[in-house]
């Protein structure tokens, strides 16, 4: 793997600002990557909680329920945080954490509520995505959070990998765009259009997704026979906190830069 410069370029910078996305290759070593797959797959072999099944959440393609065939396919392992050092020695690491000050600012802090998880689309029981922004269940005194989404093996369309709707971090909604799950609704015309300009993200092992919080996104189910693994982890600038007696303020947060 050719080593990764230590910051994003100029061009990125100005990438992720016009498009509310941009992908750093090959940003996480081979011996990160291995580390981080050993606790996914003990994590999924031993059911480890807090996890999230398919059959929780009834989106397209999941079990009916936990009872039946496939119920018990796991689709998140939550508080990744919490499974094995090599997760915050990844995030704290001078080549990730310099691009997070450079897209949120010089103190840069990981809200552990939100995110915090390895998302897992196993073959035969994963179900689609549609189309969302994470901002939608958070609360902060701003929309300005950031995702990192590190790929533990190849993603592509064939098994789930993520679409996303480039510029749509910039652009402003009216809530009849979105369904009573804020899912933006794929059956209206004016979102259609939208829709039509999706981009697919394609990864490789090591690869990382940096993309906003307001930017829209949407996967399908694996339709492949192996399974797809991703670590997913959100960031804030340090000023954006999180509003009072709301979820987004009922967990610990990582202070990863000093002086906050």
């Amino acid at each position: 793997m050719t080593a990764a410069r230590d910051e994003f370029t100029v061009e990125e910078v100005a990438a992720f600002q016009r498009d509310g996305f941009v992908i750093a290759r090959g940003l996480t070593d081979n011996e990160t990557l291995a580390r981080m797959r050993a606790a996914t797959e003990d994590g999924l072999r031993r059911d480890i909680a807090p996890v999230e099944y398919e059959a929780d959440l009834q989106y397209p393609g999941a079990p009916t329920s936990k009872e039946v065939a496939g119920g018990r396919t796991i689709r998140r392992l939550k508080q990744a945080a919490s499974r094995g050092p090599v997760f915050l020695e990844w995030m704290t690491q001078p080549i990730i954490l310099r691009r997070l000050q450079q897209l949120l600012g010089p103190k840069v802090v990981c809200p552990l509520a939100h995110h915090n998880c390895i998302m897992t689309k196993q073959p035969e029981f994963s179900s689609d995505t549609g189309w969302h922004q994470d901002i939608r269940y958070w609360s902060f005194q701003r929309p300005e959070l950031i995702n990192a989404w590190i790929a533990l093996g190849e993603e592509r369309t064939e098994n789930g990998g993520l679409f996303v709707i480039p510029g749509s971090h910039r652009m402003n909604f009216s809530s009849h765009q979105f369904d009573e799950a804020k899912f933006y609704r794929s059956d209206l015309p004016e979102n259609q259009a939208q829709i039509a300009t999706k981009v697919a993200v394609e990864l490789l092992p090591g690869d990382v997704l940096f993309f906003h919080c307001l930017t829209l996104h949407a996967a399908t189910r694996n339709f492949t026979t192996a399974p797809k693994w991703s670590v997913v982890f959100t960031f804030r600038p340090a000023d954006n906190t999180p509003m009072a007696g709301t979820r987004s303020a009922q967990s610990p947060e990582l202070l990863l830069t000093p002086g906050i």
